[in-house]
């Protein structure tokens, strides 16, 4: 039997010790910390020859696109414009007009239900509706975005604070069936009409409009208080050229949904 003295019973101890913690930590995770980042500009540029063959491959389906994006299926009298009016524009009062016309049959033949009005947003038109004919293209350039009707079951309380929101915001959102009167010195709100009866606070309205705004999008958080959804899975854009081809000739639409009284 091998007897060891104190001293060197010690130093043994101590030494299977951090063999022990040196094993501990050669198997626990390392962890790893970014001490340095660097970063450098890769230059761009157009000196490399064209792959002709992906051209070649990629012409017939850039040919049947351009072809139907070049279809005239309407024509307008006039250049329709979102910059020109203070309330309501007319490409504006087409826009809200159009999805009404085209999304409520729809709903109409799903739930047995009439849309009531319509609000979208100005900021959503993203081009004119020019002189002339009118193409497909015109559609995706209008409406470049890939927003979907949604309509919303609105308590009148939430039509009453759409109605302040477009007198704060002083911007001509596209309305349809919801008219807001005024008054014309403090620019104040008097009454709100939906099919020709002033707005009851407890009455609910149905009220198409796009899946970002329904989401509270520019701020509009009154659209996310509704008390029911319906999801139309109908693309605005599809709804502009479904419009377009049913009215050869674009109607000029006027209408004023915002009314200032006491002028007289």
């Amino acid at each position: 039997m091998i007897r060891f003295s104190k001293k060197k019973t010690s130093f043994i101890s101590l030494f299977l010790f951090l063999i022990s913690i040196n094993a501990f930590f050669a198997c626990s995770p390392h962890l790893y910390r970014n001490t340095e980042i660097k970063g450098k500009n890769i230059s761009v540029s157009d000196t490399l020859a064209p792959d002709l063959s992906i051209d070649k491959f990629v012409a017939p389906y850039k040919k049947h696109i351009d072809e139907d994006l070049s279809k005239v299926i309407s024509h307008s009298p006039i250049t329709m414009d979102k910059s020109k009016g203070k309330w309501e524009t007319i490409i504006g009062n087409l826009f809200a007009e159009a999805t009404v016309e085209i999304v409520n049959p729809v709903f109409q033949k799903r739930y047995q239900k009439n849309i009531d009005g319509c609000m979208l947003n100005h900021g959503g038109i993203r081009s004119v509706i020019s002189e002339g004919d009118v193409t497909t293209r015109a559609a995706f350039e209008v409406m470049p975005f890939e927003n979907e009707a949604v309509v919303l079951e609105l308590k009148g309380e939430q039509i009453i604070e759409l109605a302040n929101y477009m007198l704060a915001n002083k911007k001509p959102h596209p309305l349809a069936g919801i008219f807001i009167h005024i008054d014309a010195k403090t620019q104040q709100l008097k009454n709100v009409y939906i099919n020709g009866k002033i707005v009851s606070p407890e009455k609910t309205y149905l009220i198409v409009t796009n899946d970002y705004l329904a989401q509270g999008g520019d701020s509009m958080v009154f659209f996310t208080k509704a008390v029911r959804t319906y999801t139309m899975d109908y693309k605005l854009r599809n709804v502009l050229i479904e419009y377009f081809k049913k009215h050869p000739e674009l109607p000029v639409i006027t209408t004023q949904h915002i009314i200032e009284e006491g002028n007289e």
